[in-house]
C-alpha cells in the first residue's frame, strides 16, 4: 500500500472541484481499460486526480484523455472521440491503456518508492495482454517505468538501453515499442505535442499492426471493456 497516495486520492474524492460537486468520485486505484485481446498497449503516468480519480476509468474526464480519445478515434482504435464517464458508451478496439501508477499522485509526481509497489500490476497486465505486439508510451516516465516491467519479466532490452525521443520506435521482440510526449496541458498548450504528432505515433502503430496477419486493426474479433 502507498500511504501518501491513498490519503490523497480519498482527499481528492471527498473536497472535489467545484465543477464536478455533483459527482461521486471514485477515489480508488484506477484500472485499465480496453480490448482484452488488444494488440496495442498504451502506458500512461498516473490518473488525473479530477479525470479518472473522479470517473474510475483512465484518461477519462480530462484533457489529456480528450486528446488521447480523439486521437485513438481518429486512427480507428476507439468507437467514439470523446471519453466522459465509465459508462458512455466507449469501447476500444484492438487497444489497451493503463499507467505506471494506478492512483492519482500529488502534483501528478508518484515517488520511486510509489512506482516499485505499482510495477508488478503493470508487470501482470503485460502477461495477460500476450497479443500486445506494439507498445505506445506516453512521455518518458511511462516510458521507464515499461520498461523496468518489460524487464522484470524476462525480457532483455537492447544496449544502449532506449533512451526517449519522440517519435523514435525500438524492436524489443515480440513488441515494438513507440515514444510520444505525453498529452498534459503543458505540453499542448505550449505546441510542444500538436495533433498532427500525436496521430503520426497512432497512424504508426496501425500501419504496424497491419503488417501483421493474424488480426485486422480496428475491428478485431476481441470484446471491448470497461
Amino acid at each position: 500500500m502507498c500511504p501518501r497516495l491513498v490519503r490523497y486520492r480519498e482527499a481528492v474524492a471527498r473536497t472535489k472541484r467545484a465543477s464536478f460537486r455533483a459527482w461521486t468520485y471514485w477515489g480508488r486505484p484506477v484500472p485499465g481499460f480496453g480490448d482484452p485481446h488488444a494488440r496495442m498497449l498504451i502506458v500512461g503516468l498516473a490518473p488525473a486526480a479530477h479525470g479518472g480519480n473522479r470517473t474510475g476509468r483512465v484518461f477519462t474526464g480530462d484533457r489529456s484523455g480528450a486528446w488521447l480519445y480523439r486521437a485513438l478515434y481518429r486512427a480507428g482504435f476507439a468507437s467514439q472521440p470523446i471519453a466522459v464517464s465509465r459508462d458512455d458508451g466507449l469501447r476500444l478496439r484492438d487497444a489497451y491503456i493503463t499507467a505506471a501508477v494506478r492512483c492519482a499522485p500529488p502534483g501528478n509526481r508518484p515517488t520511486p518508492a510509489e512506482f516499485r509497489r505499482c510495477r508488478p500490476y503493470l508487470e501482470g497486465e503485460i502477461r495477460l495482454l500476450s497479443q500486445v505486439r506494439v507498445v505506445v508510451a506516453l512521455g518518458r516516465v511511462a516510458m521507464d517505468a515499461f520498461l523496468r516491467a518489460w524487464e522484470a519479466n524476462g525480457h532483455e532490452l537492447p544496449r544502449p538501453r532506449p533512451s526517449f525521443r519522440h517519435g523514435s520506435a525500438w524492436s524489443l521482440p515480440p513488441i515494438e515499442l513507440l515514444a510520444s510526449y505525453h498529452p498534459s496541458q503543458r505540453n499542448t498548450s505550449t505546441r510542444r505535442l500538436t495533433e498532427p504528432m500525436f496521430d503520426a505515433i497512432f497512424e504508426d502503430a496501425r500501419d504496424r499492426l497491419r503488417s501483421l496477419p493474424d488480426k485486422a486493426v480496428a475491428g478485431g474479433t476481441g470484446p471491448a471493456v470497461n
